[in-house]
């Protein structure tokens, strides 16, 4: 019986118990042979495990690297059956055809090969990233793991490197992906997902075990799309990869775990830097994997470009201005809410001012404001973090998402003791988020006095730039909608016909609504006499609230969007 290589190259001194370990750790995660990941992790050359191979199986070894074979020989093997074995024919001498492989052990391959071409079959032995390069090499039809199981997903370039907390576990270094093909296919598949999602400008990935196939799917501009489906055989090794990437427990298949990996690459010969926040939940057939986009450089500091109309922005920057009171973003979740605040925070962060944030999670790091990462395993969860926070002599305090009335119950005494109090809510408009806090638990004189400025958010695809066209539409259709019949004659929609920069969706990137609500006198009597949503509504309409209805209106006039985005996203 064959001795393990492991054993062999232990024996042989040339790695230590440790490096085996780590070796073995590896090869659990990402999968492939364990001298292969011997090889890419450093440990030991590719001509050493040759040698050793041949030592442990008793025949001869080669270098393919140095071997030309005659393409008669190549023929006599069909492109899938080498590619389905590892292994390459090297010549054939009377009724003798000599092949090199990775395994001369395995009686299928050889019995196949046989039974195939009527030949005896003489195995030598080849290290494992010799085989696969020569199979390139001579079968170039040979479909990749990436058109065989990624079926359009793009190859990584290599430019990709993950900070991995151990770089010999975790490869996706710059210098691993300058030579993909000696990687593992699973870790060239998710740099295949990571890389894609990133080229397609996705805001997230899913990764979805089905009972027969392995689901992946981008987020983009809002909707999700089907990228491809995936054989159920990469589920594991895939789960495993991403979960290594991410530092979390590649054991524990029960529970749901959170985790983030950070990707550095080089962008036109710029170099920046992504994060992905990892979420994995089990579920009957498999854990799903959901993988958000944190692009740094796409986050918007100036709130003169998030899309707010110009007396919208004006009411808003002057609740900004203010030294207390509480001011609040609303609107579901991936409205935007939090690029709001950053966007804020920003625009008041001098170094006169104190700001503290507490967040779950803390989505990018703001130069000069001192942020919390909320951890409610540990006790510390929104309510705790802001009894502390209120102990730093703040100017200005965020917090992260106003979940229970305790949370409620602090901000508001925050705002209402001399801070401005920046967060958000979960609520349909500007209006309901008043009736909103009252549920919760609060009292109306507590809303009333502390509450300066509700902002309601949508976000809404933008017509490509590129291929936008004028599209006109029916009168009637667009008076249904909401404009006046002044405006339905003059206004002129466009849409996208499709482009290569847009991948034919006419959409490219999105625009915020915004519907912008100022507390006035009017508005903190209804709230103390108990007016419903609907009151407050309409009284704020009369002191000149533009609603997020009329905002999406506003920015069809302007070709931003098209009627039926708005439609979508808003109601009348």
């Amino acid at each position: 019986m064959p001795v393990p290589i492991g054993e062999l190259l232990l024996k042989e001194k040339r790695i230590s118990a440790e490096q085996l370990q780590q070796a073995l750790s590896r090869q659990k995660a990402i999968g492939g042979k364990l001298g292969q990941n011997l090889v890419q992790m450093g440990l030991v050359k590719d001509e050493e495990i040759t040698a050793l191979l041949s030592k442990q199986y008793g025949v001869p070894s080669i270098n393919l690297r140095q071997f030309e074979i005659d393409q008669a020989v190549i023929k006599l093997i069909p492109a899938e059956t080498a590619d389905k074995y590892q292994i390459v024919p090297l010549s054939r001498v009377g009724g003798t055809l000599t092949i090199a492989m990775t395994d001369p052990t395995d009686a299928f391959a050889l019995d196949d090969i046989k039974a195939m071409t009527g030949y005896d079959v003489e195995p030598v032995v080849a290290s494992e990233s010799a085989v696969s390069q020569a199979i390139r090499k001579y079968y170039p039809t040979v479909p990749t793991v990436f058109e065989v199981a990624g079926k359009g997903l793009e190859e990584p370039q290599p430019a990709l490197d993950s900070d991995a907390e151990d770089a010999k576990l975790r490869e996706t270094s710059g210098e691993a992906l300058a030579r993909p093909w000696e990687e593992a296919p699973v870790v060239r598949l998710v740099n295949a997902v990571l890389r894609s999602a990133i080229q397609k400008g996705a805001s997230a990935i899913h990764i979805e075990p089905c009972e027969k196939e392995l689901r992946v799917r981008y987020r983009i501009d809002g909707l999700l799309h089907n990228i491809t489906s995936l054989p159920m055989k990469f589920r594991d090794a895939l789960t495993s990869r991403v979960k290594m990437m991410a530092r979390l427990d590649i054991a524990e298949k029960r529970l749901p775990q959170d985790g983030r990996i950070r990707i550095r690459f080089s962008e036109n010969g710029v170099p920046k830097e992504i994060a992905f926040k990892v979420s994995v939940l089990p579920t009957l057939v498999g854990e799903k994997i959901v993988m958000r986009l944190v692009d740094k450089d796409k986050l918007m500091l100036d709130m003169s470009c998030l899309g707010f109309e110009p007396e919208s922005l004006a009411k808003f920057e002057r609740a900004l201005l203010r030294t207390r009171g509480l001011v609040l973003v609303t609107g579901p979740a991936g409205s935007g809410k939090t690029s709001t605040l950053y966007a804020s925070i920003a625009k008041i962060n001098t170094p006169e001012t104190n700001i503290m944030t507490a967040e779950d999670p803390v989505e990018h790091t703001l130069a000069g404001v001192n942020q919390v990462q909320i951890d409610e395993s540990i006790g510390l969860d929104f309510a705790a973090a802001l009894g502390s926070l209120l102990r730093q002599d703040p100017n200005v305090i965020f917090i992260g998402e106003i979940r229970d009335c305790q949370t409620a119950e602090i901000g508001v005494k925050a705002a209402l003791t001399g801070r401005l109090v920046l967060s958000t809510l979960s609520a349909n408009d500007a209006p309901s988020t008043i009736i909103r806090l009252m549920r919760m638990g609060l009292e109306p004189f507590q809303v009333a006095s502390a509450v300066h400025l509700v902002c309601a958010q949508r976000l809404v695809r933008r017509v490509c730039a590129s291929c936008k066209e004028p599209r006109p539409s029916p009168t009637s259709g667009l008076i249904q909608a909401g404009f006046t019949p002044e405006e339905a004659g003059r206004v002129s929609p466009m849409r996208g016909k499709g482009c290569d920069r847009c991948r034919q969706t006419g959409f490219n990137g999105r625009v915020g609504l915004f519907e912008v609500m100022e507390m006035s006198e009017e508005l903190r009597e209804l709230i103390l006499a108990g007016a419903s949503s609907l009151e407050l509504r309409r009284k704020a309409i009369e002191g000149g609230m533009m609603t997020l209805r009329r905002s999406g209106l506003q920015k069809v006039m302007n070709g931003l969007t098209t009627i039926e985005e708005v439609v979508r996203e808003t109601t009348q």
